[in-house]
């Protein structure tokens, strides 16, 4: 019988061969209206590496894979804005008058996660010049942007509390989650100037706190504490007591 390993081989070869009949395929059909051959593909395949590896094939230099990372969104971001130039001399238009313009953004999918988009996006504009220069700018931001929630959560009111949110909560929530989303884009900022993929980061968040909520939930039952009604500080403590134990075997 064929090892994990063998088998995943073997899909991975013929989940290959789906993509290359796709080249193939659609090459031929180019090939047919006289656009393109796999020649032609191969051609543009091989000056696409050359010209966004700078530090293999001429001479740039790359000490780390961030500066191998930013070399290349530096040189997708000049190919954007050569292509929109293009588009726009070439006389394209959106409508009838105006001509086309096509951001640096507008290839980030608006269905891709939004930690991971909010990535992508703040990738693009630091390649274009636009981020702060030192990484104490983005902890800065970041203290700004929380001085700001904690404005628009005090205006929009606590939805717990006796008195509720005012009338006008509405738009004062949408406000406060307006801050939120600030908060976040900048820590997701934090995340990609530090080398921290903030999906990643969040993803593991995750999982410790299902550990950790877990080993809370077994030692409330094993003494038998009702968590629905024990106190936030037994649950606290509680929590620390799961933190404790995670941290002494790792």
């Amino acid at each position: 019988a064929a090892n994990p390993g063998e088998k995943a081989d073997a899909a991975m070869a013929e989940e290959l061969g789906d993509v290359l009949l796709q080249v193939i395929l659609h090459t031929q059909l180019a090939s047919e209206r006289g656009a393109f051959d796999l020649t032609d593909v191969q051609e543009r395949l091989a000056r696409k590496i050359i010209r966004r590896h700078p530090h293999v094939f001429g001479a740039g230099t790359a000490e780390t894979s961030r500066e191998v990372q930013r070399t290349w969104e530096a040189i997708k971001a000049e190919e954007r804005a050569e292509r929109a130039r293009d588009e726009v001399e070439s006389g394209a238009t959106v409508g009838e008058t105006t001509p086309a313009f096509k951001s640096a953004l507008a290839g980030v999918s608006r269905g891709l996660p939004a930690l991971s988009a909010s990535r992508e996006l703040q990738d693009r504009a630091s390649a274009l010049g636009y981020d702060w220069p030192t990484l104490d700018g983005v902890l800065e931001k970041l203290t700004e942007e929380l001085g700001e929630l904690r404005e628009a959560l005090a205006t929009a009111g606590d939805p717990d509390s006796i008195t509720g949110r005012p009338a006008s909560g509405a738009a004062a929530l949408a406000a406060a989650q307006d801050e939120l989303g600030d908060v976040i884009a900048v820590l997701v900022n934090l995340g990609r100037r530090s080398g921290i993929d903030a999906e990643a980061a969040l993803r593991g968040a995750n999982d410790k706190f299902r550990r950790r909520f877990s080993e809370v939930e077994r030692r409330a039952a094993a003494r038998g504490i009702a968590l629905k009604s024990a106190d936030f500080a037994t649950l606290d403590a509680l929590w620390d007591e799961a933190k404790a134990v995670e941290r002494s075997q790792s």
